[in-house]
C-alpha cells in the first residue's frame, strides 16, 4: 500500500517504531517538548544505551530527528512524518468503512429476498 510518499518500507518502519511501548512513550515525550537522549533515558529502568537504541529506531522510521547541540543529542518530532502515519491510518479506516458499508448494503438485499 502507498499512502503520499510512503512506500512499503517507510510503512513497515513506522508501525515497528510504533509497536513498542517504551517508543510510543519516548514519541509522546517529545512531542511535548524535545529532549536530549541523557533525559529521556532518565524515565526509563534500562541503559542509556538500550534507549538510544529505541531513539534510533524512532529515527529510521523518520518520526523523529535527533540531533547534537554541543555534548547532546537532542530529539525531537518530526510532524511530517507522523502526519503521513495519520493518513495511512486514515487510509486503513476508510478501507474498513467501505467494507462496512458493502456488508450493510448485503444484508439489506438479503432483507429484502426474504419479504419478498
Amino acid at each position: 500500500m502507498v499512502v503520499g510518499e510512503l512506500d512499503e518500507a517507510d510503512v513497515d518502519r513506522i508501525f515497528h517504531a510504533l509497536a513498542d511501548a517504551t517508543r510510543r512513550d519516548i514519541l509522546t515525550r517529545v512531542i511535548r517538548a524535545e529532549q536530549s537522549v541523557s533525559a529521556l533515558a532518565r524515565h526509563y529502568p534500562m541503559s542509556f544505551a538500550a534507549v538510544q537504541k529505541h531513539v534510533a529506531v524512532l529515527e529510521r522510521a523518520a518520526l523523529v530527528v535527533k540531533e547534537r547541540r554541543g555534548r547532546e543529542q537532542v530529539v525531537h518530532i518530526d510532524v511530517t512524518a507522523l502526519r503521513r502515519a495519520a493518513e495511512l491510518l486514515d487510509a486503513y479506516e476508510q478501507l474498513w468503512r467501505h467494507r462496512a458499508r458493502a456488508m450493510e448494503q448485503i444484508l439489506a438485499e438479503d432483507r429484502e429476498g426474504e419479504q419478498s
